[in-house]
């Protein structure tokens, strides 16, 4: 069973022609696939490889070597 939500975009992409629903769909598809795999390689990161990551991001952050996400998107 679709949400509310889905099926009215559902709805609004029956209206588009059918090259349009195509590409769409497809994007649909390559996200939902994504996603899967995202959740795939969470679940299955054990509590030491988090642990190895967060003192990787601790030691980049002590020596100064990273990045701010304003300067990362580029604003100012």
């Amino acid at each position: 069973m679709a949400s509310t939500l889905l099926q009215q975009a559902i709805q609004e992409l029956e209206k588009l022609p059918l090259e349009a629903q195509n590409a769409i769909a497809a994007r649909w598809l390559e996200e939902l696939k994504d996603e899967r795999q995202w959740e795939l390689s969470f679940a299955s990161t054990t509590d030491e490889q988090w642990d190895k990551l967060a003192q990787s991001v601790r030691k980049d952050i002590a020596s100064g070597d990273i990045t701010s996400l304003a300067e990362f998107l580029d604003e100012s």
